[in-house]
């Protein structure tokens, strides 16, 4: 299962590219030889480094990862483990702090998987940090909780992940909302290219609340009916949709208001209180 963390942390100001594979996070070569250098050009570095040590293109995958120029690029990473091969083949003062870090990183993630509770008041403390209020924080954890359930599902049931998942959640939001995922996010006037401006993190407590029950609904109706394979998953999520669909113009019906708002929570996202985030690595 895939981890709802960014695919950038920071380690003394420096950013470190990273991305979930195999089950595990793999982190960028040169951004790790970016920071325990003084190297000017970190890739030159690589090339020469893995000329001199060979068996160093063995630990190393190729994924894509966020270039310079925002498009995805195959980049080689390693995880954890090979990382610390890598920085004992780069003479400098700055590994130990740097391998400290790792293994601290590399802890967190086993409690994590021992006790998940660990992670929700991680992600918990990432958003009270941000300024976020208590109880809609309570309910973004209760759709994060909701949305893994459901993407599990999918795996089991043979949906390839990221473009089929992306459209099956389209599909719920469509049913749900009457609006596509971008629909939503141009009420909202977020910017469609910036990554850091998740839909959910933007919704108000009722948008949560009947994405839960459409997503929630989806996960039943596709075990109740043993889904199988994109087309059945996505018959399944449409009659999810509708369920909350149904139940939010039934409330909109009573109350005279949308359920649907341009109300957003960009001034709190926007504001970066780096000293305290630094404090509290939440990757």
């Amino acid at each position: 299962m895939k981890p709802n963390n960014k695919s950038l942390i920071v380690f003394r100001d420096k950013k470190i590219r990273r991305t979930w594979h195999d089950d595990e996070w793999y982190y960028s070569v040169s951004d790790i030889i970016a920071i325990l250098t003084d190297s000017k050009d970190e890739i030159a570095y690589w090339r020469k480094l893995k000329q001199r040590e060979p068996e160093l293109v063995t630990i190393c995958h190729g994924l894509k990862l966020p270039a310079r120029d925002g498009k995805l690029r195959y980049t080689d990473c390693v995880n954890t483990k090979n990382a610390f091969r890598l920085i004992q083949s780069i003479p400098s003062k700055k590994a130990e702090p740097f391998k400290q870090w790792l293994a601290q990183l590399g802890k967190e993630r086993i409690d994590e998987i021992e006790n998940p509770e660990l992670a929700q008041d991680r992600v918990k403390e990432y958003y009270e940090l941000k300024g976020y209020p208590r109880d809609w924080i309570e309910k973004r954890l209760r759709g994060i909780a909701i949305r893994q359930e459901l993407t599990e599902e999918w795996n089991d049931r043979e949906v390839k992940e990221s473009l089929e998942y992306a459209i099956l959640t389209n599909e719920i939001s469509k049913a749900t909302f009457g609006k596509t995922i971008k629909e939503h996010k141009n009420l909202k006037d977020l910017d469609l290219l910036k990554k850091n401006q998740n839909l959910r993190d933007h919704m108000t407590d009722l948008e949560l609340i009947f994405t839960m029950l459409g997503e929630k609904s989806t996960t039943e109706i596709t075990k109740s009916r043993d889904s199988k394979g994109f087309n059945e998953c996505l018959d399944s999520s449409k009659e999810g949709g509708k369920i909350a669909g149904n139940a939010r113009m039934e409330l909109e019906m009573k109350t005279g208001k949308k359920v649907v708002s341009s109300d957003n929570y960009l001034s709190i996202t926007e504001k970066k209180n780096i000293k305290k985030l630094k404090k509290h690595d939440l990757s």
